[in-house]
């Protein structure tokens, strides 16, 4: 899956304050993910990650999902 730093994700699983956007911080074995609803930032697996993503965009532009 190609997920770059920058990217907003959609997760299927909302945050607890009701975002499901993502922005992707680091990349790795581990992903740092900041909420856009309220910011707070977040590691989860690789593996969780990429299994719980709708979409990915870049730049504005839609890149998956």
């Amino acid at each position: 899956m190609d997920i770059r730093t920058g990217d907003m994700i959609t997760l299927r699983k909302q945050h607890p304050c009701g975002s499901k956007d993502w922005q992707v911080l680091r990349i790795g074995a581990d992903f740092r993910l900041k909420c856009i609803g309220c910011e707070h930032q977040i590691m989860l697996p690789r593996t969780q990650v990429e299994k719980g993503i709708k979409n990915i965009v870049r730049n504005g532009v839609k890149i998956s999902g």
